[in-house]
């Protein structure tokens, strides 16, 4: 893993710096926290800079850059506290569905558990309830539960018995034996899946760490020039220490999400092994830890439209639990670190080999 910033990376994230300090930020303090996502001005940026090639393969007639490109442009969109209209777009693609189609739920994909797919002549009838980016979308990804395990179907917004909610956050769709045809499947779990979902995880965790340092640059600036007692509040130590805590969280954080990306990327233990929920599940707790410390740090200008703490705070809140809850990814990750364990204890058992020393 090269600790040295990619030359190319930071040419991106400056090209996506300038496109997106072009594009007003909604300050409102009640409403969505977010209205650019989909096809407002983010995705036409995201558009204009070609993103859609960055992980695709050369041989596909992308550019080959991986997930960690992915990573750092969803990064950039949490730093400024815009619609993530990159992660759903990667999906899909990904998984050789419609580009169009809005993932739903993707942290499901393993269990499929929210929805239930029950087989009927023809294809499949889906129940259940799963949250999305938005309902403004002509078809949703849905993984759902079948007989001989998890799949991810593409559902038209036509289909039969399927409702969509935007009055709440994040949006709902809601399927009550909706029919799909036999050919909606666009995946099934294993192969090539299990590796669409790590770097799902890492460019969701990418997000999330962009969010925790937008807050953390805010709140930083703020408390550098508001005066109080004589000095800065930045320097007074009720103020500096749980700043600089967050500091050292964000830092370790970047360097979960990039590990988890240089692994998936260079193929390392199988798709990053459980680096990608590792990933995730930090990024989602240091968001929401940095963000109330700089809200904390800020008192009660944080919640005023022109710092704008407060948007970084629902687009936490939001956020954090998308792709599952972080007490989930880290049973996810111990589960597996134990399965890994005891396979290689039963193979030196095999092969006769001592264990190592403790």
């Amino acid at each position: 893993m090269h600790l040295h910033p990619d030359p190319l990376l930071t040419e991106l994230r400056t090209a996506l710096r300038a496109g997106l300090s072009g594009i007003g930020a909604g300050t409102a303090l009640h409403g969505p926290p977010v209205t650019d996502g989909g096809p407002g001005p983010t995705r036409q940026l995201l558009d204009a800079l070609g993103t859609d090639a960055f992980e695709r393969p050369v041989a596909d007639g992308g550019l080959g850059l991986g997930v960690t490109a992915g990573v750092a442009v969803s990064e950039e969109l949490g730093l400024a506290a815009r619609g993530n209209a990159y992660r759903a777009r990667a999906w899909a693609v990904e998984l050789g569905s419609s580009p169009d189609a809005v993932p739903a739920d993707p942290g499901a994909v393993p269990g499929g558990g929210r929805v239930e797919a029950v087989a009927v002549p023809g294809g499949w009838e889906l129940t259940g309830t799963v949250t999305v980016d938005t309902v403004d979308a002509p078809a949703f990804l849905v993984a759902a539960q079948t007989g001989r395990g998890p799949v991810v179907l593409e559902v038209e917004r036509t289909a039969p018995g399927l409702g969509t909610d935007d009055r709440c956050l994040p949006p709902v769709v809601r399927l009550d034996r909706s029919f799909v045809a036999a050919g909606a499947v666009v995946a099934e779990l294993g192969g090539t899946t299990d590796g669409a979902l790590a770097r799902a995880r890492l460019r969701q965790a990418g997000y999330l760490l962009g969010i925790a340092a937008g807050a953390h640059r805010v709140a930083v600036a703020y408390t550098g020039h508001r005066a109080q007692f004589g000095s800065r509040l930045r320097d007074l130590p009720p103020v500096a220490f749980p700043l600089a805590r967050a500091l050292v969280r964000l830092r370790a954080t970047r360097a979960a999400v990039y590990r988890g990306a240089w692994l998936v990327d260079t193929g390392a233990e199988h798709e990053g092994g459980t680096a990608p929920a590792a990933a995730l599940a930090t990024a989602a707790e240091t968001a929401r830890e940095v963000v109330r410390v700089g809200m904390q740090s800020c008192g009660v200008r944080a919640m005023t439209a022109e710092l704008a703490l407060q948007r970084y705070h629902r687009l936490a809140a939001v956020e954090a639990h998308r792709y599952g809850d972080p007490a989930a990814l880290w049973r996810l990750v111990g589960a597996e670190r134990l399965r890994e364990a005891r396979e290689a204890r039963e193979a030196r058992r095999r092969s006769g080999t001592a264990a190592p020393p403790a």
